[in-house]
């Protein structure tokens, strides 16, 4: 029986940490679409990986549960790396809040209960859930802690409340964070951790969709007023993946890491200030 990675989504940011922190283990590679996982697991087996490959649609808790069936199957899991999701480019709001919400509770619901003690967890979350205003104690709370299968009845989740893809998709991350914390709590009663990492604009395929679709202009010109002038790399997130499962980051746990160039910062006290 191996140690056993599992990376959901099976794009460059999720491929660079399980790169870092997979070696000697046995990775288990699960996407939406069985053809980015099988060239993923491609690379990564070239590479020297042991990798096996699985369907998952993360917006169904049948199918997250058959891939913590298969995973448990080959070993302990100790590490998840989630990295699936929709840009508000891609999808509805209803889709983006069934996937990067109601998907992230259930995969935090379900490896939660499998995690093996020492064992650690990653979810991409995004600078986006950084920029959403201010929420209620009560609706952080509701975020954060609501069964995932009573997730999507909030009221604050209607339709009637999310009218637009990009609101629906900070909430999903600003709501990703918020449950990652909660989580922390359950996750180190197993004596595991499990972290976010807020990314800004990487250079990815899903980048590239928001980079020429409607709201390109927006993100140009957030790359080129950010502090560091530039949007960042898969490898330099997959840097804070690994210190964030590895033993230097032991202390670290229920946090949320913004890695975004300064987009932020400048949002809220630089040129990118709203008028």
């Amino acid at each position: 029986m191996s140690d056993v990675i599992v990376v959901i989504g099976a794009g460059s940011i999720g491929q660079a940490i399980a790169r870092r922190v997979s070696a000697g283990k046995r990775v288990v590679l699960a996407d939406l679409n069985q053809g980015n996982a099988d060239a993923a697991a491609e690379v990564l087996g070239n590479a020297g990986f042991e990798v096996s490959t699985m369907t998952v649609d993360v917006s169904s808790r049948q199918s997250v549960h058959a891939l913590v069936e298969a995973a448990t199957a080959l070993g302990d899991v100790t590490g998840v790396i989630h990295a699936a999701g929709v840009s508000p480019s891609q999808a509805s709001p209803e889709t983006i809040l069934a996937v990067d919400l109601y998907g992230t509770a259930v995969l935090l619901e379900e490896f939660g209960n499998v995690i093996a003690r020492g064992g650690a967890g990653v979810v991409i979350a995004s600078q986006s859930g950084h920029r959403l205003g201010a929420l209620t104690t009560g609706e952080n709370t509701a975020l954060a802690t609501t069964p995932a299968d009573e997730l999507l009845a909030l009221p604050m989740l209607q339709p009637d409340q999310v009218t637009d893809s990009l609101h629906a998709y900070q909430l999903a991350k600003r709501g990703n964070s918020l449950r990652v914390m909660a989580e922390a709590v359950r996750w180190g009663k197993r004596g595991a951790r499990i972290n976010t990492i807020s990314p800004g604009i990487i250079f990815t395929p899903l980048a590239k969709d928001e980079l020429t679709g409607p709201r390109g202009e927006g993100y140009r010109r957030m790359i080129e007023l950010s502090p560091a002038g530039r949007g960042g790399t898969p490898d330099e997130v997959g840097t804070v993946g690994a210190l964030l499962m590895g033993q230097d980051g032991a202390f670290i746990t229920g946090s949320d890491f913004l890695m975004d160039g300064g987009v932020t910062a400048s949002y809220f006290y630089g040129e990118l200030a709203p008028q």
